[in-house]
């Protein structure tokens, strides 16, 4: 679709945004929400007409990219046929998403509890954690995001749980290994690893074993930096839940279906999870749609004894039918496979070319469409672009990093000292392309914060 500019509409929108629309995570009066007036493929364009590339994948949730024609087909078809339904009955729609999923998962995870999204997916692990072992504490890494709910928020590591951390959510948080910033002086990725199963195992000892219901981790963390996990880590973790009777949870709203290059990322590490929880890609966020796939194990606690929870939405047919359709044009029309393909070929050697000549560029990481620039004042010392948790004046290094990347009409995810690269799934190769090199001038304004 060929973006047809319409200012006045776009004055209008903007207007009625800033009259009534409270933004989420925002100081409302500091904020200047671009209008936008369509979006296709990997790309989408404001009333004016300048186009976008869309390198953040909405909130990293459009696998598929924007306005898949067979997804809105599915919800137009399901709409004419049955628009809702309450959760407690069988529908096709509902049992079809299920099925599919439960094909993909890794283990027994064969049961599936819908939610509306992936925050209230993590209530419910939790939930179901808390009451297959009957202990109260949960353990989850710093550098980790969960959602925006009040459980959710507290298993969160990172800033943003502050504002609603009260301290009595039942949430003690860990170090997971991160070897360009390691909390454990290591030097290699084996030392990383072992040092950060023996800090975990440490912490459980002195919390206690028989206290702690549930490990939650993202398989790989997103906003907090994609941070690969070394290899072995997540196996570790998988022996230190059995050995003490924890749940292990993983977090794949972020990284599943088709990000990393694998249906999830478990399947990278060969392991599987008592519970894991998703939402974003199952769709492409085209219906509000998440869950929890359930292991044989939890899910026998509440075969004869209810399970107390539940959502008026929960697999909501038109959510679910979008979920039917988007797995089956990711199978039809190979989308992880093309994933891991360009990540392998064409991102990671084009990131990596790009940390060679921009002196702004720590580190870079990532797998499938799934990568992340660390981004550094000084190489030497690693000393981060701008401090931890900037705002304001102290933010402006990476302000003028984004302001540079859209007038190249390259929209970035930015959080911190990171800028990630998590595009379409389905992105084509002149697309990335296109997105690197206008990545390659935003970092020139960058390099001119360095040492």
């Amino acid at each position: 679709m060929t973006p047809q500019p319409d200012p006045e509409v776009g004055a209008a929108v903007k207007a009625a945004d800033r009259a009534h629309v409270f933004h989420s995570w925002s100081a409302q009066e500091l904020i200047d929400p671009l209008a936008v007036a369509g979006a296709e493929g990997s790309y989408f364009w404001d009333y004016d007409g300048k186009r976008y590339l869309d390198f953040t994948s909405g909130l990293v949730y459009t696998n598929i990219g924007y306005q898949h024609p067979k997804v809105v087909a599915a919800i137009q078809e399901q709409a004419a046929r049955m628009t809702t339904f309450a959760p407690a009955f069988a529908v096709e729609a509902r049992s079809e998403a299920a099925r599919l999923i439960a094909e993909r998962t890794p283990g027994d995870l064969d049961k599936i509890f819908f939610t509306n999204g992936g925050a209230d997916a993590i209530e419910h692990a939790v939930r179901m954690a808390r009451l297959h072992t009957g202990r109260p504490k949960v353990l989850s890494a710093y550098r980790s995001y969960h959602g925006g709910t009040q459980q959710a928020v507290n298993i969160t590591g990172d800033p943003r749980r502050w504002a609603s951390d009260g301290a009595a959510a039942g949430v003690v948080h860990f170090w997971a290994p991160f070897l360009y910033r390691s909390r454990f002086y290591a030097e290699t990725e084996e030392q990383e690893c072992a040092r950060a199963l023996e800090h975990l195992e440490t912490t459980i000892a002195f919390e206690g074993p028989a206290t702690i219901a549930a490990i939650v981790l993202e398989t790989i963390p997103g906003t907090a930096g994609i941070m690969v996990p070394p290899p072995g880590y997540l196996a570790g973790v998988r022996e230190i839940c059995d050995k003490y009777g924890i749940v292990f949870v993983l977090d794949e709203v972020m990284a599943g279906f088709g990000r990393t290059g694998e249906w999830f990322a478990a399947d990278l590490f060969d392991v599987t999870p008592d519970l894991m929880t998703f939402a974003k890609g199952v769709n492409s966020g085209y219906v509000p749609l998440g869950g929890v796939a359930i292991s044989g194990a939890i899910a026998e606690t509440f075969a004869k004894r209810p399970y107390p929870g539940g959502l008026t939405y929960s697999g909501h047919p038109l959510a679910c039918a979008a979920a039917v359709a988007t797995i089956q044009v990711m199978a039809e029309e190979g989308v992880v496979e093309n994933a891991a393909r360009l990540g392998a070929d064409v991102v990671g050697p084009a990131l990596r070319e790009l940390a060679e000549r921009h002196s702004s560029v720590g580190e870079v990481r990532g797998v499938g469409m799934f990568w992340a620039l660390e981004l550094v004042r000084n190489r030497e010392t690693r000393e981060p672009l701008v401090p931890y948790n900037a705002a304001g004046a102290a933010n402006a290094p990476m302000a003028a990093f984004g302001s540079a990347a859209k007038a190249a009409g390259l929209w970035p995810f930015m959080n911190m000292n990171r800028t990630h690269v998590v595009p379409p799934c389905n992105v084509g190769e002149a697309e990335l392309k296109e997105g690197l090199a206008a990545l390659d001038t935003a970092l020139a304004v960058a390099d001119e914060y360095t040492e």
